[in-house]
């Protein structure tokens, strides 16, 4: 009988979830080996935001659009901040 690390690994995509400052949530299903720039460009397309205006993190750590999920270490249920730039001054 395989242990659960190797059933993980034959896995061919992962669930992630992508939350926004205001607490939105939205949700991902990407192929272990794909690029996260390709789950960021979406998450931007389907808010409607420039894709330069946001900064994706993970574990509290910027993420590297050219990494892939397996490349950082993510599993199922993981959580991407979505935190979009903001300009402006003194209140």
């Amino acid at each position: 009988m395989a242990d659960q690390g190797d059933v993980k690994a034959e896995v061919p995509q992962v669930s992630l979830k992508v939350v926004n400052a205001d607490g939105a949530e939205m949700y991902f299903k990407i192929k272990r080996g794909t690029q996260l720039k390709k789950l960021m460009d979406a998450y931007c397309k389907k808010q409607g935001i420039s894709r330069q205006s946001v900064r994706f993190l993970f574990d509290g750590s910027p993420i590297d659009e050219n990494k892939t999920p397996d490349d950082i270490g993510m599993e199922d249920d993981d959580v991407i901040d979505a935190m979009v730039e903001q300009t402006g001054g003194l209140l």
